[in-house]
């Protein structure tokens, strides 16, 4: 369906099937579709999703691949495929320039309410060029993709998507997802297909390594033809890294080529690639060929803004956010930081150094760059940790909220403790000063809510709802109770 609208030059909207789940007065799908206005609604199965579509207030054609006949005037999406095709879609197809809208992307929900982000057909053909023109070995390989992540986000839906398209190769759909009892199916479907690419978020990977490291023959065939692991959506921890390549050495004998991007929905998605051997996580690649990246101090960091042939025009029927978006030069501000891996040499890369937005000072005016050190604890305190939280926004010191994982779950609280306070423990023993020194923690015993924003349906944390939502574990970690952990 999204081929076909975009094909005769129709802007598609991909919506996560999560805003239709969060609640049962579905004001967030609502307010969506209302912003949208489209034209067409397709959903899976009207049993699911007709009520949020019939209370919506919206007038439009609706089509369902199953009870279409419960819904009133919806189609079914059988009879579109039997209907013969007019000389009117090639003459669409033929009237669609290169700035004609393609898609229209909603923003994470890191970044609050969700903006409409417009796509052009220029933006992801350039974007896949410059891929191209970086991943030599595309024109002579084709991908092989097992892939779960969604085609709501850049990252499924763009990048690996036109990935395959462009250069014509295979994407297997897996309905599995770095969740438990989903991660179980994500990795029987890699072994069963066997990829070339294995595109994935940090989280995806971390939960796949213990199902990979206890079965060699599972992860012999995961590996059999695997050329390159890639990640993306959020920083990677050293300690996943360093599993990754022990992992690889143990079943091909070699490193793995383990490499990542850095861009955005208002990117299409690229900016970076890292193209290139890395000898750890951190470094976020090299500019893309057609773009402009430039670094513009901002408290303790450098800001990182980009102008170029892939960065979109704007956001739809917001011009006031259209014209915050860029700077007198105009250069896109997609409001995260780096610096040169070496400033004496380009080409060797940046470093990714947290979003801007998330950095805080304590109570000492020392400023947190939450994005790095959340990266640093998480590492440390594995492989108990599936994630953190900084905490530390006008006090006098860092704390951490942890999710623990499965496996810390199975632990005596007492031993817990114990790991993740000699965790605390190294950190400072790594130096830092106070504004990379977490001295207390705290662990969360329920998960993040995608409901309540806490995880975005690509699996990352957002950092704010988590303290927004759980102010009251906060002043409990500051509260100094027995619950709260530290330094070992």
């Amino acid at each position: 369906m999204a081929l076909a609208g975009m094909h005769i030059g129709r802007a598609v909207c991909t919506v996560s099937s999560a805003y239709s789940r969060m609640s049962r007065d579905y004001t967030k799908i609502h307010g969506i579709l209302n912003t949208l206005g489209p034209a067409l609604v397709y959903a899976s199965d009207a049993a699911v999703y007709g009520p949020p579509l019939a209370s919506s207030g919206l007038h439009a054609v609706a089509v369902f691949s199953q009870g279409a006949e419960t819904f009133p005037g919806a189609l079914s999406f059988d009879s579109l495929t039997r209907t013969a095709e007019g000389p009117a879609v090639r003459e669409a197809f033929e009237a669609i320039t290169p700035d004609t809208h393609a898609k229209y992307l909603l923003t994470s929900g890191s970044t609050g309410h969700p903006k409409v982000v417009i796509n052009t057909h220029r933006m992801l053909c350039a974007n896949q060029q410059m891929i191209a023109q970086a991943w030599r070995f595309l024109d002579k390989e084709k991908p092989v993709l097992v892939d779960w992540l969604p085609w709501s986000h850049t990252f499924g839906g763009n990048h690996n998507l036109n990935l395959v398209l462009r250069n014509g190769g295979t994407l297997v759909i897996d309905e599995g997802r770095p969740a438990p009892g989903l991660i179980e199916k994500s990795v029987a479907n890699l072994a069963e297909m066997q990829p070339t690419i294995w595109f994935n978020v940090p989280r995806g990977f971390e939960m796949a390594l213990p199902l990979l490291e206890a079965d060699e023959k599972l992860a012999r065939r995961v590996f059999s033809r695997l050329r390159t692991v890639f990640y993306a959506g959020a920083a990677l921890p050293q300690a996943t890294w360093d599993r990754l390549q022990a992992l690889a050495i143990k079943i091909q004998g070699e490193p793995v080529w383990l490499t990542t991007s850095w861009g955005s929905t208002e990117t299409s998605p690229a900016i970076t690639s890292a193209h290139w051997k890395l000898e750890r996580a951190g470094v976020i690649g090299g500019v893309l060929p057609g773009l402009e990246l430039k670094f513009i101090p901002n408290g303790e960091k450098l800001e990182l803004r980009v102008r170029g042939v892939s960065v979109f025009p704007g956001y739809r029927d917001a011009p006031q956010l259209t014209a915050q978006a860029y700077d007198e030069e105009g250069y896109y501000r997609i409001g995260d930081a780096g610096y040169l891996a070496d400033e004496t040499q380009p080409e060797q890369g940046v470093v990714f150094n947290g979003r801007v937005a998330e950095d805080f000072k304590l109570t000492t005016g020392t400023w947190v760059s939450v994005g790095t050190l959340r990266v640093r604890v998480v590492s440390a305190m594995a492989p108990y940790a599936q994630d953190v939280v900084i905490t530390g926004h006008d006090r006098d010191e860092i704390g951490v909220l942890v999710f623990p994982t499965a496996q810390a779950a199975a632990l005596p609280t007492q031993e817990l403790a114990r790991h993740l306070g000699n965790a605390l423990k190294a950190i400072g023993g790594e130096g830092g000063g106070s504004s990379q020194t977490p001295r207390r923690a705290l662990l969360l015993r329920e998960p993040p809510n995608i409901e309540a924003g806490e995880i975005t349906d690509k699996g990352y944390i957002n950092q704010g709802a988590v303290l927004k939502r759980r102010a009251s574990d906060v002043a409990s970690l500051y509260a100094g109770g027995s619950d709260v952990i530290y330094p070992g």
